[in-house]
């Protein structure tokens, strides 16, 4: 079994919260060196704002492929 493996299957034992911090960690070492450390605190800002839109109501849900096409087409000028 490779040090992969035997990682993973220590890994697997843990409970749910810690393998997803784990996870984040191990993506986050994945970053490049230049990787805006700020970033995080404005997306949590911004997934607070959106929560907050959807709780109050204040919220339209889209289909993602109509969501892309928007984004697209806003993209290219049109």
């Amino acid at each position: 079994m490779s040090t992969v493996d035997d990682v993973f299957t220590s890994a697997m034992q843990l409970p749910e919260s810690d393998r997803a911090a784990l996870a984040r960690q191990l993506l986050l070492s994945l970053e490049p060196e230049d990787f805006d450390a700020d970033s995080e605190s404005a997306w949590q800002a911004e997934i607070e704002l959106r929560l907050a839109a959807v709780d109050s109501g204040n919220f339209e849900a889209s289909d993602w492929r109509e969501a892309v096409a928007r984004i697209r087409k806003s993209l290219s000028g049109e």
